[in-house]
């Protein structure tokens, strides 16, 4: 009887439809979920990984005004730039969608009628900030200040972004329009709210049960309960975004936050719709046994904790739409930059308005994919802030990707063909070495599919380059250049044994670097597998026309990359 795959849904947070992306946006959500996508492909999982452009935020009605352009051609111009870059960039999602879809409308329609329904949507005044000038009321993002809790001079009208608390926009001290830079006042207007405390003892009860969860992440929510919970607004006064089904509201739109998290059900139901089976979208969010998991970054975490899934009960609990719930929310922390200033290098947060950032469509104009996947998941940020480096990047492209996988790959396969004609018979029998070196791969394999399961895929990489380090030792210890005269058979049998090890290494290669295995697999068909999952040993291997996989990164390159932070760090 055929093993019963599982069944996962994996989701990366919905970018901002007003700009190119960055370093930082993609370890903090999208690579770590794109290696863990690969590796539950590899294992031949049933999973579908979505994601889409949130095209709702202030971010984007921000940028259309100053541009004088509409907020859609806005959206539709980042969407395609954002999805030609995840594309170059190897992220491979099922679905890539936007929040401004008919489907997305009607999907957040829906959970806004069953949240109704349930008696969990409020009505009330409320006090928001209103520009005189301008002659309209202001989302939060349109207004700035001083932080009144830690006094930061530039925070958000909504959110602190240094010390991370919520207020609201006429807490802040002297507010002013982000727009204008003019004065604003306090006025009354009507919104919907959703009773996120109603959903207090739940969430509590549900969090406390996710024992796999990051600890940095369970604890830091369990206190957000715990200190009360408070309603949330849903509506804004605001122009662009999905309409409000409520007489008296034509004139307002949903809030971002409340619709955000529902585009991974609307990008799921555009993939179902695409393959033909409009349903098929259920099977991953209303049949239990699904496990679900949203990569994003530490400043996405309290909206898909205690939100997203008060929202998603809320709607499931009459049993017509039941939804599942997170199994699990891997937030990473943040990435800086080194920046070498006169000499000197310093570590700089990222700056989009000073254009001080790693843009990732530059990037890839002057480095291929895999190095930059293969560097960013080796720093991923899966435990505190890291700093991304030119000067590490090449440092571990040339000693760790090359010096180590690399090399290894290039001398097993140069060497059969060169003196074996590309072919290897299973042997006979193999040394004891050989069967030494195995043992210590399954456990190495065991090791990694711990940690990419966790998911933590920087740990993971680390198992993968001890597999290349203990192949490489069999190698030198082989030592083929000395015994292919004296003994081939038995150099032959322990090429044998080296390509079992390569298969092992390629199969953990693929999710850091997967146009690289591609290649490989044309002049090296493997098997590539796990050697935990042979069904006895293949028999043979041949190798046709081997090329190096990578190239070096050169001081030129790196110097000139260092260059254009410079220039950026210092205006």
């Amino acid at each position: 009887m055929e093993e019963r795959r599982q069944r996962y849904l994996v989701t990366s947070a919905l970018p901002y439809a007003n700009g190119p992306l960055h370093v930082g946006q993609i370890v903090g959500a999208y690579l770590p979920a794109d290696a863990f996508v690969r590796y539950l492909r590899t294992r031949g999982e049933d999973v579908v990984y979505v994601c889409g452009t949130d095209d709702h935020g202030v971010p984007i009605t921000l940028r259309a005004e100053r541009e004088g352009k509409d907020p859609k051609e806005v959206v539709n111009y980042w969407w395609a730039h954002m999805n030609e870059t995840f594309g170059r960039l190897g992220i491979s999602f099922d679905n890539f969608s936007q929040t401004s879809t008919e489907v997305h409308a009607r999907n957040t329609q829906l959970f806004y009628r069953k949240l109704k329904e349930g008696g969990y949507i409020s009505e009330a005044e409320s006090q928001q900030m209103y520009s005189p000038s301008e002659g309209r009321f202001l989302p939060d993002r349109y207004v700035e200040g001083t932080c009144p809790v830690c006094g930061y001079k530039e925070a958000r009208g909504d959110q602190c972004d240094n010390c991370g608390s919520w207020y609201e926009a006429y807490e802040l001290i002297e507010p002013h329009s982000k727009v204008t830079g003019g004065p604003v006042e306090v006025r009354e207007t009507t919104h919907l709210y959703l009773n996120l405390p109603q959903f207090s003892d739940r969430l509590r009860k549900y969090i406390n049960g996710q024992e796999h969860w990051r600890s940095s992440v369970k604890n830091f929510i369990l206190g957000i309960i715990d200190s009360g919970l408070e309603k949330r607004p849903i509506t804004r006064d605001i122009s662009w975004g999905v309409p409000v089904p409520e007489p008296g509201f034509e004139d307002k739109r949903f809030y971002v936050w409340f619709d955000a998290c529902i585009g991974y059900v609307s990008s799921t139901a555009e993939w179902a719709e695409k393959l033909g089976e409009p349903d098929r979208w259920r099977e991953y969010w209303q049949e239990p046994g699904t496990k679900m998991f949203h990569f994003l970054a530490k400043d996405n975490t309290v909206f898909h904790t205690t939100m997203w899934p008060a929202q998603l009960m809320g709607v499931g609990e009459d049993g017509e739409e039941p939804f599942i719930l997170p199994y699990d929310v891997p937030a990473n922390e943040f990435m800086n930059l080194e920046v070498v200033v006169d000499g000197e290098r310093r570590a700089m947060q990222m700056s989009t308005s000073r254009n001080l950032a790693v843009w990732v469509h530059e990037a890839l104009d002057r480095f291929p994919a895999d190095p930059l996947r293969f560097y960013l998941a080796s720093n991923l940020p899966e435990t505190g802030d890291v700093v991304f480096s030119w000067r590490d990047f090449q440092i571990r492209v040339n000693s760790d990707l090359i010096g180590n996988l690399g090399n290894y790959i290039n001398r097993v396969l140069s060497f059969v063909e060169k003196y074996f004609e590309g072919e290897l018979p299973r042997p006979e029998s193999l040394s004891e070495e050989a069967s030494e070196v195995f043992a210590d791969f399954k456990a190495l394999e065991a090791r990694f599919e711990q940690r990419m399961m966790a998911p933590r895929p920087r740990d993971a990489l680390g198992e993968l380059l001890a597999m290349g380090r203990r192949a490489n030792r069999f190698f030198d210890a082989a030592a083929p250049w000395k015994t292919r005269k004296e003994n081939p058979e038995q150099t032959r049998a322990d090429l044998y044994a080296c390509c079992v090890l390569l298969g092992s290494i390629a199969y953990h290669m693929v999710p850091y670097v997967p146009n690289a295995v591609e290649r490989l697999q044309s002049f090296f068909p493997g098997p590539i597998s796990r050697i935990s999952d042979l069904d006895g040993l293949p028999n043979e291997y041949r190798v046709k026309g081997a090329k190096p996989l990578f190239k070096r990164i050169e001081d030129p390159e790196v110097a000139d990359a260092e260059e254009r932070l410079a220039k950026a760090a210092t205006g």
